[in-house]
């Protein structure tokens, strides 16, 4: 079975095939950088053939139930056969926008960034709200997230956040997330209880590991150590470990404190700005960068590509789709694969 020719298993079957057996051949483990590469792809390929064993098994169940009803001629059957028919579309579905996934990073982890815009405490509340919303995404999808760094917000939520979002097809999936959110309700911080818009911007891009050629002097880096701290000034650590670096010719900054080891805080920063790197030096060369870094917008009135409306009334909707929900609460707990898919499925030129 093909499917239309969009799933070539054998393909498929042969390269996870060789892939396993490199990663249990001798010398493999000394190249860290490999063993990173091969295991995600083993991920992926694993993921996508369980998937089509699935989908080919709830087919065989359906052709057999099928020929049940029509050789019984029992029309008691046709609302199973209808059930049935609905569970292998969605599983067709979603087993053909993991095949669509195949840009350069798609495979990649992902980095994602939150920070508030305009409005002021609500939008760092909101900021809030969003690295809640996309921690549930994450955990509901199966990935493991690392906080890499976390300012708590003066009075509520965040003034900004940067986290790692680790697992196959993470940053395929995520990259939809990139843009301006906003959020409109009745503000639980005014006492008049008045409506409230606010703003904030998520930036999503992908882990970029050694393979790929950054060139990165040390001269060009600025590296401050800090004392980490956290929500109502407790200190997470009493040593200097907070590390935050600055690439010079470019002002892009990056800083860690999740880790107790300065050490650990470097490396985890040096990762973020390789990532952040490439998106910058990739974008002055090739205007198909669209694709990885959407336009920067400021974090205001007309620039979201999402809003979450709590009152008047209740709708989440896409400005980019159209696509929309009532059940806000569902899709500020992580169900948000519906705006997601979406946006993936359509053309280039209509994202564009």
């Amino acid at each position: 079975m093909s499917f239309g020719g969009i799933f070539d298993l054998p393909t498929k079957q042969k390269e996870l095939e060789e892939l396993e057996k490199e990663a249990m051949s001798t010398g493999f483990w000394g190249n860290s950088q490999r063993i990173q590469t091969v295991h995600q792809r083993i991920s992926v390929l694993k993921e996508e053939i369980g998937e089509y064993d699935k989908l080919s098994s709830a087919i065989d169940d359906l052709q057999t139930l099928l020929e049940l009803g029509i050789e019984e001629d029992e029309p008691s059957l046709e609302t199973e056969i209808q059930n049935g028919l609905s569970v292998v579309n969605k599983k067709f579905e979603k087993l053909e926008l993991q095949i669509m996934l195949d840009g350069e990073f798609d495979e990649n982890s992902a980095i994602l960034s939150i920070h508030p815009g305009a409005g002021g405490v609500d939008a760092q509340d909101w900021a809030g709200m969003l690295m809640r919303m996309y921690l549930r995404w994450c955990d509901q999808r199966g990935y493991t997230t690392e906080v890499v760094d976390l300012t708590a917000g003066d009075e509520a939520g965040i003034k900004g956040a940067t986290f790692l979002v680790k697992g196959p097809l993470a940053y395929g999936y995520l990259k939809a997330e990139s843009g301006v959110h906003r959020l409109v309700r009745l503000s639980p911080f005014d006492y008049n209880k008045r409506r409230h818009t606010s703003f904030a911007a998520v930036k999503v891009t992908p882990e970029i590991d050694d393979s790929v050629e950054i060139e990165i002097n040390a001269e060009d880096l600025r590296i401050d150590c800090y004392r980490a701290s956290g929500a109502g000034g407790q200190h997470v650590n009493v040593t200097d470990s907070a590390v935050r670096i600055t690439h010079l010719p470019t002002n892009i900054t990056v800083q860690c404190q999740n880790e107790r080891s300065q050490h650990r805080n470097r490396e985890t920063a040096m990762k973020v700005l390789r990532s952040r790197l490439y998106n910058h030096f990739r974008a002055q060369q090739e205007e198909e960068l669209a694709k990885l870094q959407p336009e920067r917008r400021d974090i205001d009135f007309g620039s979201q590509i999402r809003s979450y409306v709590l009152h008047p009334y209740q709708r989440v909707k896409d400005t980019r789709t159209n696509v929309e929900t009532g059940n806000v609460d569902a899709v500020l707990n992580g169900e948000i694969d519906v705006f997601i898919e979406s946006f993936l499925k359509m053309k280039p030129t209509e994202t564009k």
